[in-house]
């Protein structure tokens, strides 16, 4: 009973070490918000802003779907941005990390004395590619309402301050 115990213990440990999110800080932390009140933007917001961290992280071993892998990451890059005080994160990108099915197949003979044996087997990897993601934690002193949709044009840069 011992040893499936620590089977468990072993595999949950090594499932949720691979699931961290590393911050560099660039500024000072602020007071740490709830996750919910991070925005995530894809261009920079309007007006002043100032950035606090550079957060990169990645789907968990065990998700699958594309559109759970998405979902996931970005809720920890919420998740982590609001631990430092963001009140937003500037979205950086998202990639398809290595990973995936593979196949191995393995062939064993033995004997003892008269008797002999051979054996073989066949081993498959189905576990997922992670999605890893990357963004900026940053405060914003005056977000825009929550129904801004910014209008780029080709070429141009909204102003950062």
């Amino acid at each position: 009973m011992h040893v499936k115990t620590a089977l468990i213990v072993c595999l949950a440990v090594a499932a949720s070490g691979c699931a961290t999110t590393s911050r560099t800080m660039l500024g000072p932390a602020r007071p740490a918000v709830a996750p919910e009140q991070v925005r995530i933007y894809y261009t920079p917001p309007p007006g002043r802003y100032e950035e606090i961290a550079m957060l990169s992280t990645a789907s968990g071993a065990l998700t699958y779907g594309e559109q759970n892998k998405t979902n996931e990451v970005m809720g920890k890059l919420r998740a982590s941005a609001a631990q430092v005080g963001a009140n937003g994160v500037l979205f950086q990108g998202a990639a398809q990390g290595y990973g995936g099915s593979n196949v191995g197949i393995g062939v064993g003979s033995s004997s003892y004395g008269r008797r002999s044996s051979v054996g073989g087997g066949i081993g498959v990897n189905v576990s997922p590619s992670p999605t890893h993601a990357a963004g900026i934690a940053i405060y914003v002193f005056d977000p825009p309402p929550m129904d801004y949709r910014p209008t780029v044009t080709p070429g141009s840069q909204p102003p950062r301050n």
